[in-house]
């Protein structure tokens, strides 16, 4: 048994089932939890702003990946041709 840091509701969790840093919601309240420990099983709010950071850095890795698919491999192809 575990509660809601939320609205303090007693919500039934079996440690075996779930493993830190897991999500639940609140059955009650619908908040969003965190698994922070699994014996005995506490919860926290659960940072939304993650999932915002998550989405910040696959714009990021899509960005870097069309740099690396642009001019600087034919620069080099052109730059071989000048040595010939």
């Amino acid at each position: 048994m575990a509660t809601c840091p939320e609205c303090d509701a007693d919500i039934e969790v079996d440690e075996f089932d779930v493993d830190k840093g897991d999500l639940i919601s609140c059955p009650d309240c619908g908040a969003n939890l965190e698994v922070t420990s699994t014996s005995p099983v506490e919860l926290e709010a659960a940072d939304e702003d993650d999932d915002d950071d998550d989405e910040e850095e696959e714009d990021d890795f899509d960005e870097e990946e069309e740099d690396v698919d642009g001019d600087e491999e034919d620069e080099e192809k052109e730059g071989g041709d000048w040595d010939e």
